[in-house]
């Protein structure tokens, strides 16, 4: 029996789940959505009769009528990219839900942008982590360093006067002196700023006095993370990770919330495995399958059109995770991507250095490993039709039911296409 009625949902692999869809799959029984980490370098892609909508920032909740949706003090905010898509929504008549903004949430600058390609291109070819480039990590660096700005300081006109002139004189510093690039003038980055937090104000409340009004009121809430846990900058593959606490743990920091308000985690994982950008991935497939996978499943990123590099799924990365994040039910996605693989392959250990490792190695690190794998039966039929598990292909109820087996966890929603119709609830 639930506890409360807070849902805290993550993506269980590295990232691109399908998280924004099973946040909107879920939607018509929640009350409250919140956002409690990352930043606009996370797209969560959302397909309602027919209409595609990617969120950056935004909740995934926007597109319900009368729900509460929340950004959280644990997101770096850009609030450009921000304002444009509610500007996009509004435009389109789809801004049906309430949004509130936390003050305390940090707010990515233009010079976070321009220092985040600068480092990216010093470390070499070689040595690159693959970032967006869109200034997620600088922003964090000054949150941690006591020197950002936050939602709070747009909204006067003394203080974002103060502080920005504070954090130009140190960027500049940098610009010039260790990249060699040009100064970024004090007005080019103030008038913006000023006018974000004029259109950013109406929005501005606290997160955390709501959340808990919404708690003693019984409301159902959602707290929706981004990215994946094995991107999570403690537990993830470091340092082939994002900026934020990804894991489920980041989503009390992420909005002030305590621990013992939590209700269940809902884990959500793609019936394969895929990544994007730089870091070890030890069942990419770089052959047809891995081709396979990218095209039936459209893999290519929300945010930056990258191509997602595609594999297997990875049993030992998934149990990890599962533990890390006390993983309560899962939601499995893209199922019927996997339609028309005669064989499906899935790793189930690991190899280095002649020794087999049955479990997720101590470093973390994933260096030099080698899959190994066990082999499954396929199956030929269309998925995307079927709407309850027991209409699945016997293969593809096989392939859950293994799944399921090996981590311990119920599958508790299946999606089999993208529309928001198109999920199979097994009682979530």
């Amino acid at each position: 029996m639930r506890k409360n009625k807070v849902d805290v949902l993550i993506g269980a692999q590295w990232g691109d789940e399908g998280k924004g869809k099973v946040v909107d799959a879920m939607g018509a029984d929640v009350d409250i959505f919140v956002r409690y980490q990352g930043g606009a370098n996370a797209g969560h892609t959302v397909i309602v009769e027919g209409r595609k909508v990617v969120f950056h920032l935004l909740p995934s909740g926007m597109l319900y009528p009368g729900k509460l949706c929340m950004i959280g003090n644990g997101v770096v905010l850009d609030p450009e990219q921000l304002l444009k898509e509610m500007d996009d929504l509004y435009s389109k008549g789809q801004d049906r839900a309430r949004l509130v903004i936390s003050p305390h949430a940090h707010v990515v600058m233009p010079y976070h942008k321009t220092l985040d390609r600068l480092e990216e291109a010093a470390r070499g070819k070689g040595n690159r982590i693959g970032t967006t480039g869109l200034g997620i990590g600088p922003c964090y660096v000054d949150k941690f360093a006591r020197c950002g700005l936050r939602v709070t300081d747009l909204l006067d006109a003394d203080c974002l006067r103060e502080s920005l002139m504070a954090a130009l004189e140190e960027k500049n510093h940098l610009l010039t002196r260790l990249y060699g690039e040009k100064p970024i003038p004090f007005d080019e980055v103030y008038e913006p700023a000023r006018e974000w937090g004029r259109a950013l104000e109406p929005y501005v409340d606290s997160v955390t006095d709501l959340l808990y009004k919404a708690l003693e009121e019984g409301k159902n809430i959602l707290l929706e993370g981004a990215q994946g846990a094995m991107l999570d900058v403690d537990h993830g593959t470091y340092p082939y990770i994002t900026s934020s606490s990804t894991s489920s743990a980041g989503a009390f920091t992420g909005t002030g919330m305590a621990p013992h308000a939590l209700g269940r985690v809902l884990g959500v994982m793609k019936a394969y495995t895929t990544r994007v950008g730089e870091g070890p991935l030890p069942t990419e497939d770089q052959g047809e399958t891995g081709e396979f996978l990218r095209e039936r499943g459209g893999e290519f990123g929300a945010t930056t059109g990258r191509p997602r590099r595609c594999g297997w799924l990875d049993i030992p990365a998934l149990n990890y995770s599962m533990r890390l994040n006390g993983v309560d039910a899962i939601a499995l996605t893209k199922l019927d991507v996997m339609t028309g693989l005669n064989k499906i392959q899935v790793c189930t250990a690991y190899e280095r250095g002649g020794v087999r490792l049955s479990r997720y190695p101590a470093d973390g690190s994933l260096r030099d490993v080698s899959p190994v794998y066990e082999a499954l039966p396929g199956w030929e039929e269309d998925l995307s039709s079927c709407k309850t598990f027991e209409s699945l292909p016997e293969a593809a109820q096989h392939y859950v039911n293994w799944i399921e087996k090996q981590l311990g966890v119920p599958v508790k929603l299946i999606g089999v296409g993208g529309e928001r119709s198109q999920t199979i609830n097994r009682g979530l």
